[in-house]
């Protein structure tokens, strides 16, 4: 072990000690290897002699590097991998372990403001969870995945993670036990998820449950948990099998669920709480997707927003094939969902 790795794992233990999340030391140990090879072929294996000039290779070398698609990681990609490497190094100054923090002056990637490259409409959530065949066992258990998903807004961890207990029937909740950020939360769950759940655990998971884990809710037909990147090739056949050309899995039904609720009028504060992000901000990019309240707006206040009797006349005199105009500006506009 160089030495460089030494203290990359004395960094790793140091946040197990205060408690730092699972995922997040794993995410963390992850990115400093991918640098620790990096330093490697340039020579370097001890911190102290990595300099801002290495770290800014290291930046462009994230920057030209091209996946197996063809395509090169996201400036958020690139910042997520950069950060812990400043981390490690600002905790290497705190120690007294090198004398200067050579990423001190390192500018991290902007990372776009992108917005959820898809969401669903109640009209194909509804088909997607009709897609299970529930006369089957993996089917019905599916069927209340998927129903959990849809009403509490899990992250694919926290779905995974959840336990018997962590549902409280008589009182319409969901524990969810440190989640992103190792923060534990309460969010509510429909009577419909419910009903599934119930079904589920009644008639499917006594098939499952095995000495070994016998708290999980949600398991497998050898008993074990839910896999995470089996679960996503599930949610993902499920969408195809519902005729839903969409690109995403199971956060796809968290964006849809965040999206639902602000299109029906919830506030944004409660939505955030609910889904468990601790900045504002992260639930705000929602309201830029939930376009029906804008929609409507726009159409009552635009001068410009409708087709007029007038025009669309004028428009059946200048063109004989535009004759459909009278019947659009004659059709009452549909209002949106939950006005």
């Amino acid at each position: 072990m160089t030495p460089i790795e030494s203290e990359a794992d004395d960094y790793l233990e140091w946040m197990e000690i205060h408690n730092y999340a699972r995922l997040t030391i794993e995410c963390r140990g992850r990115y400093l290897d991918y640098f620790i090879a990096f330093a490697r072929n340039h020579e370097v294996d001890e911190a102290k002699e990595v300099t801002l000039e290495l770290l800014l290779s290291y930046q462009h070398a994230l920057f030209a590097h091209r996946k197996r698609d063809g395509q090169p990681l996201s400036f958020g990609t690139q910042a997520q991998r950069l950060i812990p490497v400043a981390q490690f190094f600002s905790w290497l100054r705190r120690e007294h372990r090198i004398v200067a923090n050579p990423a001190a002056d390192l500018l991290m990637p902007r990372p776009d403001r992108r917005l959820p490259e898809a969401t669903l409409s109640a009209t194909e959530m509804a088909g997607l969870l009709a897609a299970p065949d529930v006369s089957v066992p993996l089917g019905l258990r599916d069927r209340a995945v998927l129903e959990v998903f849809y009403s509490c807004g899990l992250r694919r961890g926290e779905l995974i993670s959840l336990w018997l207990r962590d549902i409280d029937f008589d009182r319409g909740t969901v524990f969810v036990r440190r989640g992103k950020g190792a923060k534990d939360r309460y969010v509510p769950i429909g009577e419909r998820a419910l009903f599934w759940v119930r079904l589920y655990g009644e008639i499917v998971r006594p098939c499952f449950v095995t000495a070994r884990f016998p708290d999980h809710l949600f398991l497998s037909s050898s008993g074990t948990p839910l896999c995470p990147d089996w679960l996503c090739r599930r949610v993902r056949g499920y969408l195809a099998a519902a005729g839903i050309d969409k690109r995403g899995s199971c956060h796809l039904l968290r964006h849809t669920v965040a999206t639902l609720m602000l299109e029906g009028g919830a506030d944004i504060r409660y939505v955030a709480e609910m889904l468990g992000h601790s900045r504002l901000e992260t639930t705000q990019r929602y309201t830029r997707v939930s376009i029906d309240r804008l929609r409507t707006v726009h159409a009552t206040c635009h001068p410009a927003a409708g087709l007029s009797v007038a025009m669309a006349s004028e428009l059946c005199t200048a063109l004989p094939g535009a004759r459909w105009a009278i019947a659009i500006c004659q059709t009452p506009p549909a209002m949106p969902r939950g006005e």
